[in-house]
């Protein structure tokens, strides 16, 4: 089930990506409800609702925001291209409806990646090869589903936001943290303050 998990993700990655035709949010929208699915067959995502694990979520999503910012800062001496390539980041839908990418982004992408990226496919890594060890590879396949983008700032963006989330759920085992974190955050940096 690990592996037909990562299968459709890559599949899914890759066509959202990939493929020119059609609306990205739509395609990522769309891509993020299969593998949410797919992880809904095998368990029910364990999320609990408490104030302090609202608190974290809002709190890391500023967090991670703010870590895009001084990452946007520097990037530009360590790649010369990185400006270029996160415009080109941007101009993935950019004729979407603001407030469809936001709720799309709060309702549909930010609950369903953490559902299946750290709820079910970072868990089972972690009960099979260990915590460290599952993190990590959790990380890796994250951030190399983002490969079909051929987009390095994309794929290192997506690493760096990874690890971050990967890192709070193994800290503080709590869905609901990631769930927010994501969401808010994609809401920020998509919708009401880009990075650019």
């Amino acid at each position: 089930m690990i592996f037909g998990g990562i299968l459709i993700a890559s599949i899914c990655w890759a066509l959202t990506f990939g493929l020119p035709l059609g609306n990205f949010w739509l395609k990522i929208g769309l891509s993020v409800f299969i593998v949410s699915i797919y992880s809904f067959f095998f368990e029910r995502p364990k999320i609990h609702f408490n104030p302090k694990s609202i608190l974290w979520g809002f709190l890391s999503a500023f967090i991670l925001y703010l870590i895009f910012l001084i990452g946007d800062k520097i990037a530009f001496f360590i790649i010369s291209s990185s400006k270029g390539q996160v415009e080109k980041i941007y101009l993935m839908g950019i004729k979407t409806n603001k407030i469809f990418v936001f709720l799309l982004l709060l309702l549909i992408t930010g609950p369903g990646e953490e559902i299946f990226w750290r709820g079910f496919l970072q868990r089972r890594l972690m009960e099979r090869f260990g915590t460290m060890i599952g993190f990590i590879l959790s990380t890796a396949i994250y951030g190399g589903v983002h490969i079909f983008s051929r987009n390095l700032i994309l794929i290192l963006a997506a690493l760096v936001a990874g690890a971050f989330w990967g890192f709070l759920y193994l800290w503080k085992r709590d869905l609901l943290i990631q769930i927010i974190s994501h969401s808010i955050w994609g809401g920020i940096i998509f919708v009401i303050a880009p990075v650019k």
